[in-house]
């Protein structure tokens, strides 16, 4: 008898590089600008979200965040997700992703979705079990 496949469950789901977007984020380009140039750049929609969050504004950072957390969706989809298994914080293309996961679940609380908040807390912690320590909502 042969055995296939991960025992421990699906195997984890990597994200593929995306230089350009990074690359302009990381030499100090807005991340609005980013964003309009790059909209399926997760990373740009949690960098909104974590400085709407800073500046008060936890409304838009909900709305920034959870774009950012959709579009990751699609791409997780496209790398074969299929809804859970682990989503490593460890891969920088996936950070994005999370980040803006995070960024919800803060700005949730924030504007009292209570549900919303524990959802998205719980899909973090689901995706990998450092990613709360690393987006700071341990």
């Amino acid at each position: 008898m042969t055995l296939h496949g991960n025992l421990l469950g699906p195997e984890p789901t990597l994200l593929p590089e995306n230089d350009e977007p990074r690359a302009a984020l990381e030499a100090g380009r807005p991340p609005a600008d980013v964003a309009r140039a790059h909209p399926e750049y997760s990373a740009a929609w949690a960098t909104l979200a974590e400085e709407a969050l800073a500046a008060g504004d936890p409304v838009a950072a909900y709305a920034y965040a959870r774009t950012g957390y959709h579009r990751g969706l699609d791409q997780l989809r496209r790398a074969g997700w299929k809804g859970h298994g682990p989503v490593p914080w460890s891969h920088e293309p996936n950070q994005g992703f999370l980040r803006a996961l995070a960024a919800l679940a803060r700005a949730a609380g924030e504007i009292g979705e209570t549900a919303e908040h524990e959802r998205c807390r719980q899909f973090l912690a689901d995706s990998d079990p450092a990613a709360p320590a690393a987006t700071g909502l341990a």
